[in-house]
Formats: structure tokens, C-alpha cells, sequence
């Protein structure tokens, strides 16, 4: 079985012409050289040489990277990590990628879909939910929407917002 790997970072431009990057981090700024290499989606690995603080970003210099033509490669890079690297959450706490393959249902039980992605498009995470028929559909990730996620039993219970249901109570029924 595959090894879930975490989403820790995006790489961003180049910074100046010695192969630095600007990287977004997805926590805490100052973890990322904590675990190691950081992965790709397609397998390459980088290691951390030296980071530094720049505004909401970080400056980063990874080992082998070292003209602007080969830190302009990497624009765009989603960092993974395994997830046996990262400490367990605190109570009350999860990993986002935890939500990934749980199964969204609505108040009275019936299912809605399975939770297939958890995308950030500028202003908040949202649920990509994607029912047994038709096409995908996103919904926000918020207390009002998600009132109950249950891990033990792989199910978060789901209230979309009346303009998205259609009703007032905001009660899908299927």
C-alpha cells in the first residue's frame, strides 16, 4: 500500500539568480525543513540547504538547485511529505487529507457522496464531493456545513447552505 504523503507546500517563482524559490508554506513557516526531503507528485526529492522568512512566504535553497533557469523549473511544484513523518493532530485537530475518501451524508443518513478533494481556491477550503451519479460539486468546509465528522466511522455529515440545497432548512433529501 501506498504511503499517504501530506501537502506541506507550494513552490512559487524564482528569487534572484542563485536557484532560491519562493515557497508557500500550508503550517507553520518555520517546520518545513523538519522532516527531511520533500517530495513531489511525480517523485523527485528536495532537500532543504537553508530557508529564511520573506513576508507570508519563505526564501528556500534547496540542495542541487542553483541558477534561476533551474528554480523557474520548479514553479508550481506541489512538497509532499509522508504522513508517519508528521506528529499526530491534537485532540479536536486532523490533517485534511484525513477527509479524503470519507463518505458525506446528510442529516437523516443518506448519502450524499464521497469526499474525493479538499481545494483551497483563494478564501476557504471547500469539499469536492462527488456523488454516486453526475458530476462533482463543491461545498464550503465551514462549522454550518460540516457540523459532524466522524472518523471512527468514515462519515462527516453535511448541511448545504439553502442556495446551494434549494431549501430553506437546507436539508438534501435524496
Amino acid at each position: 500500500m501506498a504511503e499517504k504523503k501530506i501537502l506541506l507546500a507550494e513552490i512559487g517563482a524564482a528569487h534572484g539568480i542563485k536557484g532560491e524559490v519562493r515557497v508557500k508554506p500550508f503550517g507553520e513557516p518555520d517546520m518545513l525543513d523538519r522532516y527531511g526531503k520533500l517530495e513531489t507528485a511525480d517523485g523527485r526529492k528536495f532537500r532543504i540547504k537553508r530557508m529564511r522568512p520573506q513576508k507570508h512566504m519563505l526564501v528556500v535553497k534547496f540542495e542541487g538547485v542553483n541558477t534561476r533557469g533551474e528554480a523557474e523549473a520548479l514553479t508550481g511544484l506541489s512538497l509532499f511529505v509522508d504522513r508517519e513523518k508528521l506528529p499526530p493532530p491534537d485532540d479536536n485537530e486532523f490533517y485534511i487529507s484525513d477527509l479524503i475518501g470519507m463518505q458525506a451524508i446528510n442529516r437523516n443518513g443518506s448519502v450524499i457522496g464521497e469526499i474525493v478533494e479538499v481545494p483551497n481556491f483563494g478564501a476557504d477550503d471547500m469539499l469536492e464531493i462527488r456523488p454516486d451519479k453526475g458530476a462533482s460539486f463543491y461545498l464550503p468546509f465551514t462549522s454550518q456545513t460540516v457540523p459532524e465528522i466522524d472518523f471512527e466511522s468514515g462519515l462527516i455529515t453535511i448541511i448545504p447552505p439553502p442556495e446551494v440545497s434549494g431549501r430553506e432548512d437546507g436539508e438534501n433529501e435524496k
